[in-house]
């Protein structure tokens, strides 16, 4: 609890937040002066934000010499540590392991109910995201279901960014965190086999015919996971 009361405390600051944010869509290290010119704020002020942020283990940093002479650059980055905020707290995290855990030595059988699990879950995350102005989805339009998809995949922790082609027929999704990367690196296709179903489910509430693939996995290096989805017009 008093973790969380500190990292609360480190993000109620508005600027602080959003260079969070910022390093985390970034996906490389970020120096002092990157953030001052982004955030349009003096490098004693951008170093100060940053030092908060390491301050509670949600950046790390470290020097490196540019090659270019004069004093070495400190980089900062995400740090490995899984930040989560509960009030009160529960130690959910726990909970989430343990159960794809079990789910997954359940073989077949474990993995379906967990990307059956999944898939409820996105719908139900959409279904909160609906305006009460529209009586169906078909109400909404492309660019609406798109915002609601957004809002909805940031809300469970994916960070993701979205774009689409000319004629809307494709809408190409890049997810920049994974909220249960740790128990992903043991426990790979019960936990990726689990997300995708939850992006389709979403996916599925709100277009009528559609077709999700996987083109990036972050678990495999790639610097974020990449999906490509189909729908219809």
């Amino acid at each position: 609890m008093e973790q969380t009361l500190k990292i609360t405390n480190v993000l109620s600051d508005p600027t602080r937040y959003y260079i969070y944010q910022y390093i985390i869509k970034r996906k490389e290290d970020v120096t002092v002066q990157e953030i001052a010119d982004s955030f349009d704020i003096h490098p004693n002020v951008a170093r100060l934000h940053l030092t908060k942020l390491e301050d509670v283990n949600m950046l790390v940093s470290e020097t490196k010499k540019t090659g270019k002479g004069g004093r070495p650059s400190r980089l900062y980055k995400l740090s490995d540590d899984l930040i989560q905020l509960n009030f009160p707290f529960r130690d959910y995290q726990l909970l989430a392991k343990i159960t794809i855990e079990t789910m997954a030595s359940l073989g077949e059988i474990g993995r379906k109910a967990l990307e059956e699990t999944g898939k409820k879950f996105g719908e139900e995350l959409i279904r909160h995201h609906l305006p009460a102005s529209a009586n169906s989805v078909h109400d909404l339009t492309f660019e609406q279901k798109l915002d609601i998809l957004k809002a909805a995949s940031t809300l469970a922790g994916f960070y993701p960014e979205l774009s689409f082609n000319q004629d809307k027929t494709k809408v190409f999704l890049e997810i920049n965190n994974c909220p249960f990367k740790e128990i992903a690196k043991e426990n790979f296709e019960a936990v990726c086999g689990m997300h995708y179903s939850f992006l389709n489910g979403m996916f599925d509430l709100l277009f009528d015919d559609v077709e999700l693939q996987e083109a990036d996995n972050m678990m495999l290096g790639c610097e974020s996971c990449r999906y490509k989805a189909f729908v219809a017009k």
